[in-house]
């Protein structure tokens, strides 16, 4: 799976939901929002929905730790 640009309105979506899910709050509001955000930007980028919920999630809640000196 290549690097996807997320629009930042989408990486706020999903953070604002892992932020939901941490917690054992999710709604059902948040969780339809992405996954709308999602299918749409699939669309947009015409990526795979599959890789762009993937990429998000690993984006999100496994971020690459900052390169030492950086």
């Amino acid at each position: 799976m290549a690097d996807i640009d997320f629009p930042d309105d989408l990486i706020e979506l999903e953070r604002s939901a892992w932020t939901e899910i941490q917690r054992g709050e999710l709604t059902l509001d948040t969780a339809q929002a992405v996954q709308a955000r999602i299918t749409e930007f699939a669309r947009e980028a015409e990526l795979s929905r599959l890789d762009v919920e993937t990429g998000l999630k690993k984006l999100v809640r496994h971020p690459e730790p900052e390169a030492e000196g950086a």
